[in-house]
C-alpha cells in the first residue's frame, strides 16, 4: 500500500493441555509454549509494529508463589525486545541455579514466564499514543486468584462514552476512558460479581473458605460473564482474556468484523487473528484451523475442557474486506486466491484504458502488498493475449509462415518491477517542506524500460489519502516519460471513515471525499454540504439505531467514474506530463472476489453496527466545523 495505513493489532493465545513435563520430554523444553508464542507473534508482526505484549499464567501454584507474568515493549522491534527480556531472565536463572536445568517443577516454581496459559499481542498506535501503558495485555489485579483478569484484543468500540457512563452508574471509578480499560472493567465487574455469588453459595453449602477456591474455579460460568459484560458493546472485536486461576477465552463480535481462528488437539488450544499463523507454527493443515463464528467465544476451563458458546446473537456477517485486500498475510490459501481474483476482475477496465494495446504497455505494481493482485491481473492479460494469438493463427487459415507464427506467439505481457520501496519513512521531522521531500523519495523507479510510446499500468491494493501517489509515485513514474500512467486500485474508492480498528478517522483525509467536494463545487452543488451538515446536527441527540448516513447523498450526485477522474486530477500537479487515469475496483467485484468478507462500509457507507452511522455523522460535523478531533 502506498499510503501509510495502520491496523490496530493481532492476538495470539495458547493453552497447553498437558503438564509442562510432557513438553519437556517430547519437545525438549518446558518453555514449549513460550517458544510457540514467540513464533505466533512474529508471524503476525504485519498487524502491529509499534508495541507488543506477552502474559502467562501458571496453573496450580501454591499461595505465595508468583503465577502471573507480563512484559510489554514499545522498542523499535518490540517482539524481539520482549523475548530478549524473557530469554535474559531465563538464562540468568539457569546460570545462577544449575539445578533447575532438568527439573520442570523447580522451573515452574522459580522462573517467570513459563506457564500453561499464554497471551500475546501486537499493535499499532492508531490513536497517536504509544506509551508502554497503552500496550496490551492489560492486567486487572486482585488477591483473589479468580478475580485477576488479563485482557488483550483486536478491537475498537464505537460507543466507549456510553460504556464508560455505564461503569460509573455501577459505582465504579475508571481511571481512564480508553476502550480497553472500559472493556476490561466491564468484564471485571461481572467476574467479581460471579466469584462473590459462587463464594456465598459454597459457604451456604458448608464448605470452608479454603475449600471454596478450587470449587469457584470449577463453577465459574465464563460464558455467562461474557454475555452480561458484552450486552451493550458496539464495535468490531476479537477479545482475548485470561483469568488468574487458569480459565481463558476469546470472544468475536457478532458481525464478524475482526477475524479470529482456532485450532485444538490433545496438546494445545490455539487462537490467533490469522489462519496461516497457526498452520505454520503448529504445522497443521488448512482444514484443521477453524474460524471462530461471529458472536461466539471459545472458552477453555482450567480443567482443560474446551467449548464454543454463543455469547451474542450474530448479526448479518460483515467481516472486514480490508483484511483480505491488505492487512492479513497473503499466505492464507483463501486470501491468496481472493487477491489474485481482485486483480483479474480489474482487467476489462484496464484493457479499455489502454485501448487493448498490450504491446505498448508495461504492467507493474506498488510493492509489496499489491503483488498478488498483480499476478491475477497479469494472468488475465496472458489469457487475453492467448485468445488474440489463437485468433490470429486461425485467421491465417494455414497460410502463415513459420516466422509469422513465431512472431505471433512471441507476444507476451511486458512485466517490470518499476516502483521500488527505498525506505520506511519515519515522519520524525514535523516541518511540512522537509516531510514532503522525504515522502517524495520513499519510492525509486527502474529506468530504461519505458518508451515514450508506452502506457504504464501500475496496481496498488488501495488508495486512501493519495498523498504518496501525488508526492512520490506519480512524479517518479512520470520521470520515465510514459505516454500514459494508469493507476489501478484493487479496492473500491474509500469514501467513509472506519471505526472498528483501522486508522481512517477523518473524512477530509480521504481522497475520494475531497474529489467529491471538488465536483460539488464545480457543478454548483456545494450548498448540499451545508444541507447535509444540518441533517447531521439534527441527529446528534438521536439513539444510534435512528441515525442515518446522509453523507451518502453527496456521493450519489456523481458516478464512480466521475469521482475516479477527479481523483486522477488530484494526484497530479502541473509538473506531470503524462496523461494519468485511475481505475478502482467495483463494490460488486469486491464481493465476487471476497464472498465471505462482505464488510464494505469503507466503500459504501453501509456500517455493520448502528454505532457506525453515528461515527460518520460525527466525522462530517467535525469536517464542516474544522474540528480535527477523531470521530470516535
Amino acid at each position: 500500500m502506498s499510503d501509510a495505513l495502520k491496523h490496530e493489532c493481532g492476538i495470539a493465545q495458547i493453552r497447553l493441555l498437558k503438564p509442562l513435563e510432557y513438553y519437556k520430554e517430547k519437545y525438549g523444553s518446558a518453555f514449549y509454549g513460550v517458544n510457540k508464542m514467540y513464533l505466533m507473534m512474529e508471524k503476525q508482526h504485519n498487524r502491529g509494529q509499534d508495541g507488543a505484549g506477552f502474559a502467562s499464567i501458571k496453573l496450580d501454584t501454591k499461595p505465595g508463589e508468583r503465577y502471573i507474568s507480563r512484559v510489554r515493549s514499545i522498542a523499535q522491534q518490540p517482539i524481539q525486545d520482549i523475548f530478549a527480556q524473557i530469554n535474559e531472565r531465563i538464562n540468568k536463572e539457569f546460570t545462577e541455579h544449575p539445578e533447575y536445568a532438568n527439573d520442570v517443577e523447580l522451573q515452574k516454581k522459580n522462573i517467570p514466564y513459563i506457564g500453561e496459559v499464554l497471551l500475546g499481542h501486537v499493535r499499532y498506535g492508531t490513536f497517536g499514543k504509544n506509551s508502554v501503558e497503552s500496550v496490551h495485555p492489560f492486567l486487572r489485579q486482585n488477591n483473589w486468584m479468580h478475580r485477576n483478569l488479563i485482557v488483550a484484543g483486536n478491537f475498537n468500540m464505537t460507543n466507549v462514552n456510553e460504556l464508560f457512563d455505564g461503569l460509573v452508574n455501577l459505582g465504579q471509578h475508571p481511571k481512564e476512558k480508553a476502550d480497553t480499560i472500559t472493556i476490561m472493567e466491564k468484564i471485571g465487574h461481572f467476574l467479581d460479581d460471579a466469584v462473590s455469588k459462587a463464594y456465598k453459595k459454597l459457604k451456604k453449602e458448608g464448605y470452608s473458605k479454603s475449600e471454596c477456591s478450587p470449587l469457584i474455579a470449577e463453577r465459574l460460568n465464563v460464558a455467562k460473564i461474557l454475555k452480561r459484560a458484552s450486552k451493550n458493546w458496539d464495535g468490531g472485536y476479537a477479545m482475548a482474556g485470561l483469568l488468574g486461576h487458569g480459565d481463558s477465552f476469546v470472544l468475536r463480535d457478532p458481525a464478524g468484523i475482526r477475524p479470529a481462528y482456532y485450532y485444538k488437539d490433545d496438546e494445545v488450544v490455539v487462537v490467533a487473528s490469522e489462519r496461516p499463523v497457526i498452520q505454520t507454527v503448529f504445522n497443521v493443515d488448512f482444514d484443521d484451523v477453524k474460524e471462530l463464528e461471529p458472536g461466539h467465544a471459545i472458552i477453555t476451563k482450567k480443567s482443560g475442557d474446551v467449548s464454543i458458546h454463543k455469547i451474542i446473537e450474530p448479526l448479518e456477517r460483515k467481516a472486514c474486506s480490508f483484511e483480505r485486500i491488505y492487512f492479513s498475510r497473503g499466505s492464507d490459501a483463501e486470501i491468496y486466491q481472493e487477491r489474485k481474483e481482485l486483480g483479474k476482475l480489474l482487467m476489462p477496465k484496464v484493457l479499455e484504458a489502454i485501448d487493448n494495446d498490450t504491446k505498448n504497455t508495461v504492467f507493474s505494481f506498488i510493492p509489496n502488498t499489491a503483488e498478488t493482485s498483480f499476478f491475477g491481473m497479469v494472468e488475465t492479460v496472458e489469457d487475453y493475449l492467448n485468445q488474440k494469438k489463437t485468433q490470429a493463427i486461425l485467421d491465417g487459415k494455414g497460410g502463415l509462415s513459420a516466422e509469422t507464427v513465431t512472431d505471433i506467439l512471441s507476444e507476451r505481457p511486458r512485466i517490470e518491477k518499476i516502483a521500488i520501496k527505498d525506505v520506511k519513512l519515519r515522519t520524525f521531522i514535523t516541518e511540512d517542506s522537509s516531510r514532503d521531500d522525504l515522502v517524495a523519495h520513499v519510492y525509486d523507479v527502474t529506468y530504461g524500460v519505458i518508451k515514450p510510446t508506452d502506457n504504464l499500468v501500475i496496481i496498488d491494493d488501495s488508495i486512501v489519502r493519495g498523498t504518496t501517489l501525488k508526492k512520490s509515485i506519480i512524479k517518479m513514474m512520470d520521470r520515465l516519460n510514459p505516454k500514459k500512467i494508469v493507476v489501478v486500485s484493487s479496492a473500491p474508492q474509500i469514501r467513509y471513515p472506519d471505526c472498528y480498528g483501522i486508522d481512517m478517522a477523518r473524512l477530509e483525509d480521504l481522497i475520494a471525499f475531497r474529489a467529491m467536494l471538488d465536483l460539488l463545487e464545480e457543478n454548483n452543488k456545494y450548498h448540499m454540504v451545508q444541507e447535509v451538515y444540518n441533517k447531521c446536527k439534527a441527529q446528534v441527540e438521536l439513539e444510534d439505531k435512528d441515525v442515518r448516513n446522509f453523507v451518502k447523498d453527496l456521493y450519489a450526485e456523481f458516478t464512480d467514474e466521475e469521482i475516479s477522474n477527479k481523483i486522477a486530477e488530484l494526484i497530479c500537479d502541473d509538473t506531470v506530463n503524462a496523461e494519468v487515469q485511475t481505475i478502482f475496483q467495483s463494490v460488486d467485484n469486491l464481493h465476487k472476489a471476497c464472498p465471505k468478507n462482505l464488510g464494505d462500509w469503507y466503500f459504501t457507507g453501509n456500517y455493520p453496527t448502528s454505532g457506525g452511522n453515528r461515527v460518520v455523522n460525527k466525522a462530517f460535523i467535525n469536517f464542516f466545523e474544522g474540528n480535527k478531533e477523531r470521530a470516535y
